[in-house]
């Protein structure tokens, strides 16, 4: 299945926590150029609330990085969307409808536009139920928890 994961997911993928073995079992992930920055911030937040020790935050950040960019051996894990000045004009309209943080627009904004671009279903992972709401609203096909998928109500 190929899953479009905004951060809240992609943590997962570093962090033994509730819903992490369901997001190991997408196949293939897209991601928001955004993860690039939030994705450690949310590992280094852990070490300084005493979740990481600075030693795996460190890691887990620089496993981060090789999934995201290749490490010279392996490709990159995940495929990003650039964050384009139509992906912010979007995010600015998904802010508005759906009373999202100014990051959770530009996350739901690059998940449309990699759902625009695909042939094939792409479904939206995130662990914000807020976002996951907005995303629904918008048409988007949520990855449950459970590793099966469904359609919100709108």
């Amino acid at each position: 299945m190929i899953v479009f994961a905004d951060s809240s997911a992609l943590v997962k993928l570093y962090s033994d926590e509730s819903g992490a073995d369901a997001v190991r079992t997408w196949d293939q992930v897209i991601v928001s150029q955004l993860a690039r920055v939030e994705v450690p911030a949310a590992l280094w937040r852990k070490h300084r609330s005493g979740g990481l020790a600075a030693h795996e935050a460190q890691l887990l950040s620089a496993e981060f990085e090789a999934d995201y960019f290749g490490d010279g051996e392996q490709t990159a894990r995940f495929a990003v969307i650039a964050v384009t000045g139509q992906i912010l004009d979007d995010a600015a309209r998904l802010v508005a409808v759906h009373g999202l943080r100014a990051y959770d627009g530009v996350q739901l904004a690059s998940a449309l536009a990699a759902a625009g671009a695909l042939p094939e279903p792409c479904e939206f992972g995130a662990f914000d139920r807020g976002l996951c709401d907005a995303a629904a609203a918008e048409g988007l096909l949520l990855a449950s928890r459970s590793g099966s998928s469904s359609v919100a109500q709108r």
